[in-house]
């Protein structure tokens, strides 16, 4: 079988600054069969005359469209790939990144999307820092909290971008959310542990400099998706916004003494809502531990097995997990203190399958003598897995596919 063709798509206006790096940054990949279209919305800076140095290794389309998303859809339209990317023209890929990502389809037929690690960079292209948000695929979360998923690692399959549909024109900044929530609804989405792109940040880029209108269009967003008039995710994003526009309008109407202790007052109170609606609206925390009630969804999908791996503390009592689905309890276990590993078969599902994992027994660190952590714990869950090769396969290690995941607990955020 010949390699599948992977089509990139780059919308562009006025980036002439930036677009040689990212157009060298896709022509020097290590991957054989790349159609790369550069969809220009008419620059009227030197963008035409550094495109026409690569006009034979690209197809380059200059004319005006309807924004962003309306560019990317009709490149993905004129493409040809069975696997779609876009990457924008102030943004990099990395070296190796189109060839991990068609490994990547190759291994898992499930997957609707892949996508893996990414840095930030500076308006020089200096790397900055590990893109803070990335963790391993995580439905609930991606549809309820984050957008933990760096939009310049994500590769689509054609076939899935057409079942769940192309970009929303009417969005400006969460267009990609969009996009892998309508998918994840639709089909797992692969987590590739590998640095594959960069996002450049600087002071007028879109998503930096989109502020209160951002803000809005994320909670008009999740709550379209969630049903939910103010999700977790509207509050973070919405108090990651304000927060600064409040500390700025207090340093403009109060002397600098006076501003410092009210900024410090407004940034930690921010802080604090923000990490509960993060951390704790789900029930798994970032260092592992579970609340005794956790959220969690499946992709649609038959044929599976639910993997979790964790330890449960030693303590005088014996925790009893269940996991409930619909109201109906589909499993249910008791754990002695130490290591565990619990697979349990999963009903087949046409659509996302929503299930609460509650523990029995919980404690709190502080009220035990255990330091500060007020927390209400049950125990610390390492992994959770979906096996969906059969229902009968005897173990992790038995090379079952793996189509579904969640962080360990050093890697969640």
């Amino acid at each position: 079988m010949p390699a599948p063709l992977v089509s990139i798509v780059t919308p562009s206006f006025n980036h002439a600054r930036f677009i040689r790096a990212t157009i060298e940054s896709v022509l020097s990949q290590d991957y054989p069969r790349i159609e790369y279209i550069v969809m220009d919305g008419g620059s009227g800076d030197e963008t035409a005359s550094i495109v026409r140095d690569y006009s034979s290794r690209l197809t380059w389309v200059s004319e005006p469209d309807r924004g962003q998303s309306h560019a990317i859809n009709k490149g993905f339209s004129r493409s040809r790939g069975s696997i779609l990317f876009w990457l924008n023209s102030d943004d990099l890929i990395l070296p190796g990144a189109v060839r991990r990502a068609v490994g990547a389809f190759e291994e898992n037929r499930h997957a609707g999307a892949v996508y893996g690690e990414g840095f930030l960079i500076d308006e020089q292209g200096n790397t900055t820092r590990r893109f803070p948000c990335t963790e391993p695929f995580n439905l609930w979360r991606l549809l309820y909290v984050s957008d933990y998923i760096l939009q310049q690692t994500a590769y689509f399959r054609r076939s899935a971008i057409e079942k769940a549909g192309y970009l929303r024109e009417d969005l400006h900044f969460a267009m990609d959310w969009d996009l892998l929530i309508r998918l994840a609804k639709l089909y797992p989405l692969q987590y590739i542990p590998e640095y594959m792109g960069c996002l450049r940040e600087y002071a007028s880029a879109k998503s930096f400099s989109g502020g209160a209108r951002r803000a809005s269009e994320i909670a008009r967003l999740l709550r379209e998706h969630t049903g939910q008039r103010m999700a977790p995710g509207a509050i973070v994003y919405g108090l990651e916004t304000y927060s600064k526009i409040w500390c700025d309008a207090i340093e403009a109407r109060l002397p600098g003494l006076l501003a410092k202790p009210v900024q410090s007052l407004i940034a930690i109170a921010c802080a604090e809502l923000i990490g509960r609606s993060a951390q704790r609206s789900q029930g798994w925390f970032g260092d592992g531990w579970a609340a005794p009630r956790l959220k969690y969804m499946l992709p649609p999908g038959s044929r599976r097995v639910f993997v979790l791996s964790g330890w449960s503390p030693q303590l005088s009592w014996r925790q009893r997990l269940s996991i409930i689905a619909g109201g109906e309890c589909l499993a249910r276990r008791e754990f002695h203190g130490g290591d565990f590993q619990w697979r349990v078969p999963m009903p087949d599902s046409a659509g996302p399958l929503r299930l609460e994992i509650r523990a029995s027994r919980s404690f709190v660190p502080a009220l035990r003598g255990e330091g500060s952590d007020t927390r209400r714990l049950a125990y610390l869950l390492r992994s959770i897995l979906v096996d969906q090769r059969s229902h009968i396969s005897s173990g992790i290690e038995d090379g079952s596919e793996l189509v579904s995941s969640n962080a360990e607990a050093g890697k969640r955020q």
